[in-house]
């Protein structure tokens, strides 16, 4: 459930993630029009202004730059505000889907 309450507040503003089918974790690639920033420059962004603390791709290898990792370790309060944080992020950079 915690999952799906991600991963669908995730489409929702158009930040197409795929849904894991059996992990803890959602591994997400960094959305385009943030893509040149890189995972740890996009996971420090998040943590700054959306206040949401991610895993950066390249952590796990060179080709993990374009991913971030979010671990579903909170309850589903708690995503549903990650998610209110990350839409507010994107609102305020213009980058939220009509």
């Amino acid at each position: 459930q915690r999952r799906n309450v991600l991963v669908k507040g995730l489409h929702e503003m158009g930040w197409m993630v795929e849904n894991p089918k059996a992990s803890m974790y959602v591994w997400a690639k960094i959305p385009e029009v943030y893509a040149h920033l890189g995972s740890l420059e996009f996971a420090k962004k998040l943590l700054a202004e959306a206040k949401v603390c991610v895993s950066p791709g390249i952590g796990f290898g060179e080709y993990g730059d374009d991913h971030v990792r979010f671990a579903l370790i909170e309850n589903q309060d708690r995503i549903r505000q990650a998610v209110r944080g990350i839409r507010s992020m994107f609102r305020a950079d213009d980058k939220l889907r009509s």
